[in-house]
């Protein structure tokens, strides 16, 4: 097990209660293929360095999390997928 950080942006313009959602539909990607959580951390709706998708906001979670890479891989697949998130970034963490 490696251990990774990942950090996603979901969109602004939606409900409080359905971003909280996303964030915990991302969290159980993780946690249902086994991956253990260390840290959590939602940083609040900050300015986007540049727009995307028309938005000029958006809401930053940062997971730290050990897990597989296919955990991984797999996080990485439905983030791509999932109409909500803006940007996602996964980097491995060295030890």
């Amino acid at each position: 097990m490696n251990k990774y950080e990942i950090m996603f942006i979901v969109k602004s313009d939606m409900e409080e209660a359905e971003i909280r959602n996303t964030a915990e539909a991302m969290k159980k990607v993780l946690t249902d293929k086994g991956a253990k959580l260390l840290e959590e951390k939602a940083m609040g709706q900050r300015e986007l360095a540049y727009e995307i998708q028309k938005m000029k906001t958006g809401y930053y979670f940062l997971y730290i999390v050990e897990a597989d890479s296919d955990t991984v891989s797999e996080f990485n697949r439905v983030s791509g997928i999932n109409e909500n998130i803006l940007r996602h970034l996964i980097v491995k963490v060295e030890d």
